[in-house]
């Protein structure tokens, strides 16, 4: 008698146990999927939570930034509010999640966010993390530094105990690691962390986007990009997390249909012409989620 109630006991356990299991198995997987351990919030989630969270800058402008009154602006954010009223039928929907360069992959990884639209330059690297949409921008890297020190050639910090200063988690970085492993890189978590270091003369020169560059320098007299263009072409474009396809495709569709109002070229006109100009709008602009 005793045998068969222990009997009982032990297939009850295992039951639970085997209950339990499951039960994680299935929280784990927020996709909606039956297989897989994904993260992350399928259309109809985004639209039953009534917003659609997105990753963008707070110290990078003129592309995201937090204005005196606690605004989100910027040429990502402006796009990225188009988003959110073409998905769930108003702007205000978007919860903007700021993030900085070094924690984007991680915010999609997380399921902190659903797209990140921070400046993304699309690299092999991070193709490997994320899935990116097509692209709505491109550019090149560039270097800035001081007119009364200016940096015009890469050689000129090679072997020196000048520093670079780049922004972690960008592709500046990621280039001149590789690519020239003999440059001292000074190193900081946030935009502004860098400009104020070649402010305070702890570095040479910085490298980074030249779009941002432009930017900065322009505001910023005692300063110029004194290397404009150098690397090869980039694109930025939003992402998802990985294997996000239904979202993926969204996005797709949605620059493809902006593309026949010329969306982001008022998108440019009306967040960057102030600081580029208009002569920089073919250089700069991708409609439609074509490369020329």
């Amino acid at each position: 008698m005793r045998k068969g109630m222990k009997f009982t006991t032990l297939l009850l356990a295992l039951s639970l146990l085997l209950i339990g299991l499951a039960g994680c198995a299935g929280a784990g997987n927020t996709n909606g999927s039956s297989s897989g351990s994904a993260k992350f919030a399928s259309i109809e989630d985004i639209k039953k939570n009534g917003k659609i969270r997105i990753g963008v800058f707070a110290d990078k402008p003129p592309f995201g930034y937090v204005d005196s009154e606690g605004k989100n602006q910027g040429f990502d954010v402006y796009i990225a509010k188009r988003f959110a009223k073409d998905l769930l039928g108003d702007e205000s929907k978007v919860e903007f999640v700021l993030v900085d360069a070094a924690s984007r992959v991680a915010y999609l990884e997380s399921n902190k966010v659903d797209i990140i639209m921070a400046n993304f330059t699309v690299t092999d690297e991070r193709k490997e993390k994320v899935d990116f949409a097509n692209p709505y921008m491109k550019l090149s890297f560039g270097i800035v530094s001081p007119d009364s020190a200016p940096i015009t050639t890469i050689d000129q910090l090679k072997g020196s105990d000048q520093k670079l200063i780049v922004a972690k988690g960008t592709t500046a970085e990621t280039y001149f690691t590789k690519n020239y492993p003999d440059i001292k890189l000074l190193k900081f978590d946030q935009y502004t962390e860098i400009f104020s270091a070649l402010k305070d003369k702890r570095g040479a020169a910085i490298a980074n986007d030249n779009t941002e560059l432009i930017a900065w320098a322009k505001a910023n007299p005692g300063f110029t990009v004194s290397i404009p263009a150098f690397g090869g072409q980039d694109t930025i474009a939003p992402a998802v997390a990985k294997g996000n396809k239904e979202l993926l495709d969204w996005i797709n569709n949605e620059l493809a249909t902006l593309g026949k109002e010329n969306f982001v070229h008022k998108a440019y006109k009306d967040t960057l012409t102030s600081v580029y100009g208009e002569g920089f709008t073919d250089q700069l602009v991708v409609e439609g989620g074509k490369v020329n």
